[in-house]
């Protein structure tokens, strides 16, 4: 990208939607703009974990409101992340469908464990470079990330889920601070939280940064009450609890920087910093000015090419843990890739590389189920990929490449995809007949042969010489034509 592009973050929070505009310089992201509305989605999930219509009413008239905002930015400029309430609601297609309509741009819903890389991203971004090792805090509405990691690589991340808007409804429903509420809070924290002390363990990291939301509040607090300079230390968070207690109950808490969309979370988002300090031994905490928007504005400048973007790094871990065969992995891709191109497919050239780049990833990864089951590696191959923490990737990208993979070969009829999309179907008909024409493992002959798309149907050319010569291989071609004829789109083999 080159300097002066606009970049937008949006980021569907527990507690608030935030929009983070910048403006690229020199490799660095400047704030044009920042905007923040309290939406409380996650105090919208009802006990069947569905958002209810007032919930999904909220988050809908943020997006709106954003969306004027963002008009006029094209689709690579901007990307909106959803994270631990929209994980949970099983209801969750239904808001994101119309939000997307909403906003005007795709909606992805990330894991824990990738919230918690782009959380470490945009701290990092936004701190001197040194070689320090850190320990990052960031406590959400419903979910705590604990992030271990140097200069600009996270080594260790995890997600758990306890959050401010979950622990104030569950420990103080009635708004009421008692000793014995906040006593059953902190416990309850701890027991979530327990499994992190020895992965983050106190002598693993040299100073502590909290990030965002609840940090970020109680640092304002504890500044603007003289308490510190705006670090958070043991003795403050004493100070603060007895504020707390004194006041009785959240609406009557009057603080100094305590802004009034945060007072109604303050106890619960509390208890659980309590509990990371006492779990972790940790005697001091300074804010960090980074966040997950501002990760995720630089991940996106990574994601512009091969060479810096994680996911390409997470597809090589996955296929080496699987021990899928690199050299046939790589042998497909060329050829898929190859024949995609030649389709002439009506994308811009940078869409075109990007969806290149995905095709790459299917051929990849497409037998990392064999280490499993070789008649079922394909069904194999999809789970895995549903259910992996791959950096760098969105739920509904792995999804994507679990399709793919699921396609690669077998029946198509049984495959639960949108056959409406020319993009997906392309990359599907290209990936099938690349393994086919792979099959052997070795160098593939192209010469001769030419795949053509049409409306819904596409059309693969052949010489005569070259069927004579690869005997099987057009056998194949002319059985996977007959694959097709299940689904809305034909393939011919002349």
């Amino acid at each position: 990208m080159q300097d002066g592009t606009l970049l937008a973050a949006v980021d569907l929070g527990s507690n608030s939607f935030r929009l983070e505009i910048g403006r690229l310089d020199f490799g660095q992201v400047r704030r044009v703009e920042y905007l923040k509305e309290t939406v409380r989605q996650g105090n919208g999930l009802d006990e069947a974990r569905n958002l209810t219509p007032e919930a999904m009413e909220r988050g809908w008239a943020c997006l709106a409101r954003f969306s004027e905002r963002l008009s006029g930015f094209d689709a690579r400029q901007v990307r909106a992340v959803a994270t631990q309430t929209l994980r949970e609601a099983r209801n969750r297609d239904i808001f994101i469908a119309r939000a997307q309509q909403i906003l005007g741009f795709p909606i992805d819903v990330i894991s824990g464990r990738e919230e918690a890389r782009l959380i470490y991203q945009g701290v990092a971004h936004l701190l001197p470079q040194s070689d320090e090792r850190r320990l990052v805090v960031d406590i959400g509405g419903r979910s705590t990330e604990l992030i271990l990691g140097r200069q600009y690589q996270a080594d260790v991340m995890e997600s758990y889920r306890v959050g401010s808007v979950a622990w104030s409804t569950r420990y103080f429903s009635d708004g009421q601070f008692t000793e014995a509420a906040f006593e059953r809070a902190g416990i309850a924290a701890q027991a979530v939280l327990d499994e992190a002390l020895t992965a983050y363990a106190r002598g693993r990291w040299d100073v502590a940064y909290g990030s965002s939301g609840t940090i970020g509040a109680v640092a304002d607090i504890l500044l603007a009450s003289g308490q510190s300079d705006g670090t958070i230390t043991r003795d403050a968070l004493d100070w603060l609890q007895g504020e707390l207690l004194q006041a009785r109950s959240a609406d009557r808490v009057r603080l100094p920087g305590l802004k009034d969309d945060r007072r109604p979370v303050i106890g619960g988002g509390f208890t659980v910093l309590r509990a990371v300090f006492d779990l972790l031994a940790i005697d001091a905490m300074q804010p960090a000015q980074g966040a997950l928007r501002h990760g995720v504005l630089y991940d996106m400048l990574d994601r512009e090419h091969a060479e810096t973007d994680m996911r390409t790094t997470s597809v090589e871990r996955l296929a080496a843990k699987f021990e899928a065969d690199p050299a046939q992995g790589d042998r497909v891709g060329r050829v898929a890739s190859r024949l995609f191109r030649g389709l002439g497919a009506k994308l811009p050239p940078e869409e075109l590389q990007r969806q290149e780049r995905t095709l790459a990833w299917a051929a990849r990864l497409h037998e990392i189920g064999t280490l499993i089951s070789h008649s079922d590696a394909h069904k194999h191959g999809a789970y895995i990929l549903e259910h992996a923490d791959a950096p760098g990737f969105a739920q509904g990208e792995l999804h994507h490449l679990g399709l793919l993979v699921l396609g690669h070969r077998g029946k198509l009829r049984k495959l639960e995809a949108d056959f409406s999309d020319t993009v997906f179907v392309q990359q599907l008909a290209c990936l099938r007949l690349a393994v086919i024409l792979c099959h052997a493992r070795r160098e593939p002959d192209l010469q001769g042969l030419k795949l053509i798309s049409g409306a819904r149907a596409f059309s693969l050319q052949i010489s005569s010489d070259w069927a004579a010569a690869w005997p099987q291989s057009a056998h194949l071609l002319r059985e996977e034509a007959l694959a097709w004829q299940k689904t809305p789109w034909t393939l011919s083999v002349h």
